[in-house]
């Protein structure tokens, strides 16, 4: 992991200090983790696995990387336990922010594999596009999300899909609102020029000659 993660560096999972706040459940997980508690450790993945994973995978688009994200992240929270200092940064923010940190350190590595290409599309009447399914213009956006820039992407992610407020988002990004804010409009901007010019191609491809 990197320093990102809290000011303890990869050894700790200690939250970046903010404020005292009361204790909630996570925070209840964590005080019985910190004495090896087992169970309550499967009860904190139970609550927070699958949208740590949606996250990783929305941010990858690979489902072995996004499954190895979580891992690594799962063993640090164990490895680490007793560390966590309660009353500051909620557990679900640092926990999104490892998952992107770490998201966006493998998308900087070199791919060892290549990028599967788009399938196409044969064969189609011109008014397929009013015939598209659901899950092709998810994927459509999808293709266009994962074409932004990393923090444009990282914040488009975390607004819509997630439902994180700005303020959330500021905190798990470590910038202001403001940032997040001018993130969410050219991370918007940009998926509309993305996603008009797909629609023009997919068009001219239906175009009789």
């Amino acid at each position: 992991m990197t320093e990102r993660d809290g000011p303890d560096g990869p050894a700790g999972i200690n939250p970046m200090p903010a404020f005292r706040r009361p204790p909630d459940a996570d925070d209840l997980l964590l005080r019985r983790i910190g004495h090896g508690d087992e169970t309550a450790f499967r009860e904190l993945v139970e609550r927070h696995i699958d949208r740590s994973y949606a996250l990783a995978l929305r941010i990858l688009q690979q489902p072995a990387d996004a499954e190895d994200v979580v891992q690594e992240t799962l063993v640090k929270i164990w490895n680490s336990r007793g560390s966590w200092e309660e009353g500051r940064a909620r557990f679900s923010t640092w926990l999104y922010r490892v998952v992107t940190n770490r998201c966006l350190d493998l998308r900087r590595q070199p791919r060892t594999e290549p990028i599967e290409a788009a399938p196409e599309v044969a064969d189609a009447q011109p008014d397929v596009l009013t015939a598209l399914q659901r899950h092709e213009v998810s994927d459509l956006l999808q293709r266009a999300i994962d074409r932004l820039p990393d923090q444009q992407r990282v914040a488009i992610i975390l607004s819509y899909f997630d439902d994180l407020s700005n303020s959330e988002i500021a905190e798990v990004m470590e910038t202001t609102v403001s940032a997040v804010e001018s993130l969410l409009k050219r991370g918007r901007q940009a998926l509309r020029k993305l996603l008009n010019r797909a629609e023009r191609d997919i068009r001219q491809s239906f175009t009789d000659d």
